[in-house]
């Protein structure tokens, strides 16, 4: 097993209780339950905000989420790589898509453990549409969707729905776009209601 921050014993059990401490002591309320299953991809919106991460890290210890996640290959470069690594990071050349899901898809079917965590809007700033290769993977995997979301107006965060990718994009994303009708970023202006539907 590789040791990531989100299961090196101690370190995760400190972070964890940390986490809720600090949400606690920030108004913020940790919402559902992460699926029992062992591999599954979680996807996380909306992303307005450089402080969805600082909220984001907090959620996820206190879900006991352990994850990765994927960055371009040029912050894997020595003295950050091992980091980043431990961190959960798994590098990707981001000219090539098709090969990101490829890859991504036989790194499921090798590991008898193994969750994926994605921000599908790709950027803090506004867009039309969201990234698809998210369902692709899922698809090609075999694996659910669960929904994850950092909701500013209640404060709240965590997890949602579980989806099971049908293979009709244009019917699940509908399902994935109402639940995210509910949730409001910190900056509300930078999402909107379109920016759901994805290109296939």
């Amino acid at each position: 097993m590789r040791y990531t921050i989100f299961n090196t014993p101690l370190i995760k059990t400190f972070l964890w209780a940390l986490s809720i401490i600090l949400l606690k002591t920030f108004g913020w309320k940790t919402i559902g339950h992460l699926p029992a299953s062992p591999k599954y991809l979680i996807i996380v919106a909306p992303h307005t905000s450089n402080w969805d991460l600082f909220y984001g890290i907090m959620l996820a210890f206190s879900l006991k989420l352990d994850a990765h996640f994927l960055a371009k290959k040029e912050l894997f470069r020595w003295p950050f790589g091992p980091v980043i690594k431990w961190l959960g990071g798994i590098a990707i050349d981001r000219s090539s898509t098709a090969n990101a899901v490829d890859r991504m898809i036989t790194k499921f079917k090798k590991n008898k453990n193994f969750v994926l965590a994605l921000a599908p809007e790709g950027t803090r700033y506004k867009v039309r549409y969201w990234k698809s290769g998210f369902y692709h993977i899922a698809v090609g995997a075999g694996v659910p969707i669960q929904i994850g979301f950092i909701d500013y107006a209640s404060k709240t965060g965590g997890a949602g729905p579980l989806i099971h990718p049908s293979g009709d994009i244009t019917g699940d994303m509908e399902i994935i776009r109402d639940f995210y009708m509910k949730i409001k970023g910190k900056h509300s202006e930078q999402t909107a209601p379109a920016s759901i539907y994805t290109k296939s």
